[in-house]
């Protein structure tokens, strides 16, 4: 009896989730690094209504202890779509440099009279998110489960980046978990294959790849999404196309600097 407590205790302690993960992953990451800087065009069909830049900080940031990358994505409409809808939000993610998974993100989203404010930090060790919010006079906190790995949305597109597409068959599938507005979700994203794109920054050999998109009031059919990344060491977002309700959506890359590797990004 005496040696067979000890085995039950810990099954017990598993089963009621006391007992966490010791270590995380570790990704190899050949793709990015500090100080990367995208410039990106959104149209919204003939009519250029906005742009987005997304950058990665030159210097290292620590959350919970484990080294990051901050990269942060900031959209704003121009000054002509003002007149329908003003837009400038800021999405921001805290990459494990190891892991490639968030360790804290954060939403300032302002969009015509919505405000929302937002932070998460994640606890990968117990596979939690604490999520902290105010949305005008409404403050809500509170913590919530989530998978093993989970992404958000910003960390998930630089996860795709480290991927090895060279031992890939065009169909081939990979599985990305996510969190998004306290809600976990499952995300199949499906390598096409290989195009030649055009962007405002040339003609550009990329991967095609298309998530699946789960429900929601925003995109049209959950193929709506289409992500084409260079096919270099870079794999740098160069196109996103989008069906959405409302109409089509495209953005379009027109500058970089500060590339991992700076002469691989070559038009073909």
């Amino acid at each position: 009896m005496k040696r067979i407590f000890p085995v039950l205790l810990i099954a017990l302690l598993i089963s009621v989730g006391f007992v966490t993960k010791d270590r995380m992953r570790s990704v190899p990451n050949e793709s990015f690094s500090n100080g990367e800087v995208l410039k990106y065009k959104v149209h919204y069909g003939l009519i250029t209504a906005a742009e987005a830049v997304i950058d990665t900080s030159p210097e290292l940031h620590y959350v919970n202890g484990r080294a990051c990358y901050r990269a942060t994505v900031n959209g704003k409409t121009t000054s002509s779509f003002d007149l329908f809808i003003r837009i400038r939000d800021t999405w921001q993610s805290y990459i494990d440099t190891a892991a490639i998974l968030p360790q804290r993100s954060y939403r300032n989203i302002q969009e015509g009279s919505y405000r929302k404010r937002e932070t998460v930090d994640f606890d990968h060790y117990k596979n939690t998110a604490f999520v902290a919010y105010k949305k005008k006079k409404e403050e809500k906190s509170g913590s919530y489960k989530t998978a093993d790995n989970v992404q958000d949305i910003v960390s998930g597109i630089y996860y795709l980046r480290t991927l090895n597409f060279d031992k890939m068959k065009a169909g081939e599938k990979v599985n990305v978990r996510g969190f998004f507005d306290e809600e976990n979700f499952d995300m199949e994203v499906t390598f096409k294959g290989r195009e030649t794109v055009s962007t405002k920054a040339g003609n550009i050999r990329a991967l095609k790849l298309v998530p699946t998109m789960p429900d929601n009031k925003m995109f049209k059919g959950e193929n709506a999404i289409t992500l084409y990344l260079s096919d270099d060491k870079n794999k740098i977002p160069v196109l996103i196309q989008a069906e959405m309700l409302v109409g089509s959506v495209k953005v379009n890359l027109y500058e970089y600097k500060n590339l991992k590797h700076k002469t691989l990004l070559a038009n073909k």
